[in-house]
């Protein structure tokens, strides 16, 4: 598990100022993945975890967004993060994803940021193959 690509996703669309269906100046989800990117560079994973911009996430009234995704492990969506204090809380939890074999991330042992807004635990595609070969 440990050698397959690890992505964090960011919606960059989240917390924006549309004025006649244009986005206006940087949106908060923009100012995220700064954020984490520039953080990540001293980060112990910043070869094995891509951090990826999007552009929605179709959760917009829970912004902030990110997702943590990888083949055969489960897949998280957390929203309500607070750019101004989330950035290296999302990193630590990226690296729990990270080294948890299924990419299970327990409430307990969430940073505190994280324990609040998930969205979504969606469980891997390699998963429901395993069950719908087994159910007939």
């Amino acid at each position: 598990m440990l050698n397959k690509q690890h992505t964090l996703f960011v919606c960059t669309t989240c917390a924006g100022v549309w004025q006649n269906g244009k986005r206006v100046g940087e949106s908060k989800g923009e100012q995220l993945l700064k954020q984490l990117q520039q953080i990540a560079q001293n980060w112990e994973l910043r070869n094995k975890f891509l951090i990826q911009g999007v552009e929605c996430m179709s959760a917009c009234s829970r912004s902030c967004v990110i997702a943590f995704v990888a083949e055969d492990k489960l897949t998280y969506l957390f929203g309500d993060l607070s750019v101004d204090s989330s950035a290296s809380a999302v990193l630590q939890c990226a690296s729990q994803y990270y080294t948890n074999p299924d990419g299970s991330l327990p409430w307990s042992e969430r940073p505190e940021p994280l324990k609040k807004g998930i969205l979504a635990s969606i469980p891997p595609l390699s998963k429901w193959t395993k069950l719908h070969l087994h159910s007939c």
